[in-house]
């Protein structure tokens, strides 16, 4: 593996970069003050290619490999995670599962309004009762002569209230357990498909998290996403994808914690010296840059790897588990850094503390990335009883 970017590669990073400090930067503050979900960004980051980045140019995508993709979403994390949450969620848990799942009808149907920010879409695997174990789905589908018909409740979906084409999972027969999965391309403009806005978030406050509700809501038969038994293989697929732009994003939130902390650290003064000069405060800033190149490392192996179109799972699941994790360390230096002012939010780190939080939550729990992890040395599967 080569560490050095190909000049289109520096392209596309700087690019994102620029984007992110000319647009993204200016409105993060007042967006999560406001709890404001800012549609007007949100079609500045489609025109920028973003929302479909890995998409093929003949869907309306980019067309860029995941290696760039790891470039683009580390820069806007490093902006706004709700931003960056966005593009997770439209690029890596819809649009890549129609990529691989779907058929050219769905393709065409789907993905160009997508790509374009047209539509937005949502991932409807998580439950109320349904978290971690995500093959117990409560949501049924039943087959009628026309297609067939939903019932049940999502929770904690991005994009819920905003979305035109939702991915919900459902169950088709109980007795099958999760080869009886069916993923659907829902149309959230119907009768029956109701969503509500989670409030009173901790972090994320410019991402708007909701609750599904499905009643009695019909699908034809040609918005099955792959065929009835695919849908647990679909979801873990797209969260493979998902898992990889949460941890780019997450080594933005680091590189955006060290690069706060140094500029904040030469400015203030205290005892007649920059803190920068302090050892403890360089030790912190230390800290965080080391957390910050593991964690870049581990994605850029990640996307390497799926480039190559070899096996990544376990890799994506180190990264995820490290970069989160990591997020979450590095804005609580960069608050101790800060003192008092990182407590308050005329300055990121005290947004990025709260963004970062979450990241350690969805897409699998730190705990589900190290059970991943576990079981790809040992062989055992903990989740499953002895």
């Amino acid at each position: 593996m080569d560490f050095d970017l190909t000049d289109e590669q520096r392209l596309i990073k700087e690019t994102a970069r620029e984007f992110t400090d000319k647009e993204i930067v200016l409105q993060s503050r007042e967006n999560a003050r406001n709890h404001h979900f800012d549609i007007e960004m949100i079609k500045k980051v489609a025109d920028q290619g973003y929302l479909g980045a890995i998409v093929p140019q003949e869907y309306g995508g980019a067309g860029l490999d995941y290696f760039s993709y790891g470039l683009v979403v580390e820069e806007i994390g490093r902006g706004d995670s709700a931003i960056r949450t966005v593009i997770s969620v439209q690029t890596s848990l819809v649009c890549s599962g129609i990529v691989k799942f779907g058929t050219e009808e769905q393709k065409q149907k789907y993905l160009p309004k997508l790509c374009s920010g047209e539509w937005l879409g949502c991932f409807g695997l998580t439950e109320p009762d349904t978290g971690s174990d995500a093959a117990n789905q409560k949501t049924r589908a039943k087959k009628t002569d026309s297609g067939w018909v939903l019932n049940g409740a999502k929770m904690w979906i991005s994009m819920a209230n905003y979305a035109k084409v939702a991915l919900i999972f459902a169950q088709t027969d109980p007795a099958l357990g999760h080869k009886g999965i069916a993923c659907f391309l829902v149309d959230t403009d119907q009768p029956g498909y109701t969503a509500q806005t989670i409030e009173h978030k901790m972090g994320l406050q410019a991402s708007d998290t909701g609750s599904i509700s499905l009643e009695d809501v019909e699908v034809s038969d040609d918005e099955m996403l792959g065929d009835v038994g695919d849908g647990f293989k679909i979801a873990m697929s797209n969260l493979d994808s998902g898992r990889y732009s949460v941890a780019a994003g997450c080594v933005g939130i680091c590189q955006g914690c060290v690069e706060e902390s140094v500029r904040y650290s030469k400015e203030r003064e205290q005892f007649g010296r920059p803190i920068a000069s302090f050892q403890l405060v360089q030790a912190m800033i230390a800290d965080m840059v080391l957390k910050t190149d593991a964690s870049r490392m581990l994605v850029w192996r990640a996307g390497w790897l799926k480039d190559q179109g070899r096996p990544n799972t376990l890799e994506t699941s180190i990264a995820k588990l490290h970069a989160t994790e990591a997020s979450l360390e590095c804005a609580n230096l960069a608050i101790q850094v800060h003192g008092g002012a990182g407590y308050v939010d005329d300055h990121p780190v005290e947004r990025y503390f709260r963004d970062a939080r979450v990241t350690t939550l969805y897409e699998g729990t730190s705990q589900i990335q190290k059970l991943i992890i576990g079981r790809a040395m040992t062989g055992i599967n903990a989740l499953v009883p002895a």
